[in-house]
């Protein structure tokens, strides 16, 4: 018996390091603030195979709260829904998604294209678009949908506008962060949060109703508190209304997280972790940050298309590890985390590779 026990044991460890086939020391990317490498001491991640393939140019990676995994396979004009095992259970038709979220209704929210037609000529504005996966049973290709954006003349009469992300509350109230070359005007700027409440109807309906823009976001900041050049954004799985933003931006805090305050004196955003108090808030750490999540224990995982490379920082702003490069990613954009695992759109690569930190594998 007592053999029989050891031969399952090294039989599953055989496998592990089977499935588990490339490792990734810190070593391999350098701290470029620094110039110091190996940052997490002998912690290294663990790419996990296969590599999903046979997306084009993914932008968006997002694990649901079902949870299913579903990617914004942006070139070819689909959204894909997968278990987790990366079988591909549907997909829905969607002109150029970019970006996923999801609410506590598990209703599904996809920033793309539309193609529409204006004083009669044909054009293509950015839109946000929101599916009812339960009303479809989670088929994904009939889940009824109802555009959120575009929704005004303004918005009409600005075809540069692109929305990049949602950040979904608690109370499935919402973000959505909005980017584009026209901010002269302090009324309508493009570069903006916009807020969102759902509200229900007496007819047991539901309606999606813009409150406006988040107030105290600069639109061409080069400091903190900036929308200048929104990438993506993130909400916390907590009862507040805290968010993580990436930027593009000339800035030089191109990723923030704003802390919201409501006191007697003040109601807004301010900066939970002040500018040059850690390496995440360290001027000009990053370059083209295209996608952040979080780990389980709060940690922010950042993904630097331009840098080809991946960033974890704890919730101080600490740098936690680092990896990459253009022997493993090729403009790296959204990022996911579930149960251990980190999820990257490799999208110059056109797949989804995933990791696991050498520490969590047992």
């Amino acid at each position: 018996m007592k053999m029989k026990r050891y031969f399952l044991i090294l039989s599953a460890v055989f496998l592990l390091l089977q499935g588990c086939d490339r490792k990734f020391n810190v070593d391999q990317l350098v701290d470029p603030n620094s110039g110091k490498g190996n940052i997490a001491g002998d912690t290294v991640y663990v790419q996990l195979n296969p590599a999903w393939e046979g997306f084009n140019n993914p932008q968006d990676v997002m694990v649901g709260r079902e949870p299913f995994i579903y990617v914004a396979d942006t070139d070819n004009d689909r959204v894909v829904m997968m278990n987790l095992n990366g079988d591909i259970l549907g997909t829905r038709s969607i002109l150029h998604p970019v970006a996923l979220a999801q609410d506590y209704e598990l209703n599904l929210f996809v920033c793309a294209k539309l193609d529409t037609i204006i004083s009669g000529h044909p054009d293509t504005l950015s839109a946000v678009f929101k599916l009812n996966m339960l009303a479809a049973g989670h088929n994904i290709a009939g889940a009824p949908s109802k555009m959120i954006l575009p929704r005004s003349n303004s918005d009409i009469n600005n075809p540069d506008r692109e929305y990049t992300g949602v950040a979904v509350f608690y109370d499935n109230s919402y973000y959505v962060s909005r980017t584009g070359p026209h901010n002269n005007t302090l009324i309508d700027p493009d570069n903006s949060v916009l807020s969102f409440v759902v509200k229900k109807l007496p007819d047991g309906t539901q309606k999606d109703s813009l409150r406006g823009r988040v107030g105290n976001l600069d639109p061409i900041g080069a400091g903190v508190l900036s929308a200048y050049g929104l990438s993506s954004i993130i909400s916390f799985n907590k009862t507040n209304y805290d968010v993580i933003t990436t930027l593009t931006g000339n800035t030089n805090f191109k990723v923030q997280w704003l802390h919201f305050v409501d006191t007697r004196d003040f109601t807004g955003y301010q900066n939970y972790i002040p500018p040059q108090s850690s390496a995440l808030m360290s001027p000009n750490r990053f370059e083209k940050p295209e996608g952040v999540t979080l780990d389980g224990a709060q940690n922010i995982i950042v993904a630097d298309m331009a840098k080809d490379s991946v960033y974890r920082f704890n919730p101080l702003g600490d740098l936690l590890q680092a990896f990459g490069g253009s022997e493993i990613f090729d403009k790296p954009s959204g990022t996911a985390f579930f149960n251990k695992t980190l999820y990257i759109a490799d999208s110059g690569n056109n797949r989804i590779l995933r990791f696991i930190l050498s520490t969590d594998i047992r």
